[in-house]
């Protein structure tokens, strides 16, 4: 059992509270996962605590992308997409089974957004911009080979397509993977933990924070020399309890994405279109299913569960009815959805998709550390410039103390020994015949390895230990439930089936089917009282309605 496994939590809890950290990071999404992994990786003593679940904001709740930002380049923010391109790859060697290259095809039909030189030039500075590498560099398609390519896209007025690479990801196992590649570097992380309070010295420097572990309920104190706010959308509520605050804020935009069957939505190929209101959308194939999103607009409601309105599901069937428009796809063909918010840095009278994504650190006088805005894609690069900080700061304190320079770079994410993307394809050839000897079928084998990368191993083991008489579960989801209790800090099954599987956006059956046995096995392992698997049990029924119903709809 691993030092990041929920039945250890109150040895973690314990550990939070008696150690006098380098660092302490506010939030467990994507950006204080990689500011985690960096900081422990370079020798500090880091904690992390996060109110909800892992990337249970934004970091999994985004079109699963990560992408260059080719529209960036519309609003010349050249620095950006020359950035965060460049980052694509880095992020995909260090993980090849959490990210993978999806060729994407930009239809171009007259009087659109995107016209054949404008495209052509675009994608070409794209590809400087980015470094891409040759094979994957991109290429300017006739109206006939964009129908080639994907039949459905409308025929009326297209005039061609550009043809390009982005990265396809999971971006709440992506978080996952990253924190638990800095827990085996030595970071302390524990989730349901919120920091109420920020702790001053007599200079009045931020020292630590108090903080409240919402699944007992008590309440301790973290020291720490910095402190990190790195908590997403809640950026400005954290700074809001620290005195010295710039007058800086975050602007959030909510997106939405529909899931629906391939059946119904046969998409054989990555799309990204214009809609007639000038907004771009993506429309991508993954595990038989086919998302569509995003809407962009303000919000300023309810950020720790954004809902799918009846107007976000309206948008995207019409924006579906009008780049495919012989696909008969009504609501009832909606098998889930997810909404996200966007923690964006405010630019007066500029409109949603206008805003930058550009990050900014924002230094406090007390010493507190922001980092705000940025995308998924820039995850690494956004915490190797704050631990350049945190590192400046403590030399500065204490000259006798040294750190390393930033590892992440060439770093695999825990998983990501594979061998690179040139050996995963081996390694996942490999895995499928070793299956049989743990029990699992070929396809069961294959599906584990490119779920979990190297962990697989810790799967097999589980699947070696499944006594069929003694658990109501199949072989595959008992590994994947212990695999995730005692190794990567499941404590609810909201934790399981949104975030570690991803379940409830992409086989709703799936959650529909195991959920009742999960919630049993889980109460038994993690010793719920009557109440919490009340509790826990509600959280995962509101999820599921969530996920379908949009919220002005229901009864």
């Amino acid at each position: 059992m691993g030092k990041f496994s929920s039945l250890n939590r109150a040895e973690q809890l314990n550990k939070l509270n008696s150690t006098n950290f380098d660092m302490l990071v506010i939030g467990g999404g994507i950006t204080g996962a990689g500011i985690a992994l960096d900081a422990s990786l370079r020798g500090m003593k880091v904690a992390v605590v996060e109110m909800q679940d892992f990337a249970a904001g934004t970091s999994s709740r985004s079109t699963k992308l990560v992408h260059g930002g080719l529209r960036y380049l519309k609003q010349f923010q050249v620095g950006l997409v020359a950035e965060v391109g460049k980052e694509r790859e880095i992020v995909y060697e260090n993980g090849p089974h959490v990210t993978t290259p999806e060729w994407m095809l930009l239809p171009m039909h007259k009087g659109g957004t995107f016209g054949p030189l404008s495209t052509s030039i675009g994608l070409r500075v794209y590809d400087f911009l980015a470094g891409v590498k040759r094979s994957e560099r991109r290429k300017m398609l006739s109206a006939q080979d964009t129908l080639a390519k994907e039949p459905l896209v409308k025929k009326d007025n297209l005039k061609g397509g550009g043809y390009y690479v982005e990265y396809r990801t999971d971006d709440a196992r992506l978080t996952i993977e990253v924190m638990k590649a800095a827990v085996d570097n030595g970071a302390t992380v524990i989730n349901y933990t919120k920091a109420e309070e920020l702790l001053y010295d007599d200079q009045k420097k931020v020292v630590g924070a108090k903080v409240k572990d919402l699944i007992a309920n008590n309440e301790f104190t973290v020291s720490a020399k910095t402190v990190i706010n790195a908590s997403g959308p809640w950026v400005d509520e954290v700074r809001n309890k620290d005195y010295s605050k710039n007058n800086k804020k975050l602007r959030l935009t909510k997106g939405v994405h529909l899931v629906i069957d391939q059946s119904v939505f046969p998409l054989q190929q990555a799309i990204y279109f214009d809609t007639p209101d000038g907004r771009m959308v993506f429309a991508v194939p993954r595990d038989g299913k086919a998302y569509v999103g995003t809407t962009d607009t303000f919000y300023d409601t309810d950020i720790s569960s954004p809902k799918m309105l009846a107007e976000d599901r309206e948008y995207i069937l019409k924006a579906i009815h009008y780049m495919f428009p012989n696909v008969k796809v009504t609501e009832k063909d909606v098998e889930s959805s997810w909404a996200g918010v966007r923690p964006l840095i405010y630019e007066e009278g500029k409109d949603p998709s206008e805003i930058s994504r550009k990050d900014e650190i924002w230094e406090g006088d007390s010493g507190l550390i922001t980092i705000a805005g940025g995308k998924l894609t820039g995850y690494r690069k956004m915490a190797e410039s704050v631990v350049d900080l945190v590192s400046n700061r403590l030399t500065e304190k204490d000259s006798t103390v040294t750190y390393k320079s930033s590892m992440t770079k060439s770093y695999p994410i825990s998983g990501g020994n594979v061998g690179g993307s040139k050996g995963y394809p081996s390694f996942l050839s490999k895995k499928e015949n070793e299956a049989s000897s743990f029990g699992f079928t070929a396809e069961e084998g294959r599906k584990l390895a490119a779920m979990y990368g190297s962990n697989v191993e810790k799967l097999f083991e589980y699947g070696k230990q499944y006594d069929k008489e003694d658990s109501k579960l199949s072989r595959v989801v008992f590994a994947q439930l212990m695999y995730s209790i005692e190794n990567e800090m499941v404590s609810k099954p909201v934790d399981f089936f949104i975030r570690r599987t991803g379940a409830l956006f992409f086989h709703i059956d799936f959650v529909r089917e195991w959920k009742e046995i999960v919630i049993d096995e889980m109460a038994e392992k993690l010793s719920w009282t009557p109440e919490q698997k009340q509790e826990y049990t509600g959280q995962l029924e509101k999820e599921i309605e969530d996920a379908v119903v949009p919220v002005d709809l229901k009864k």
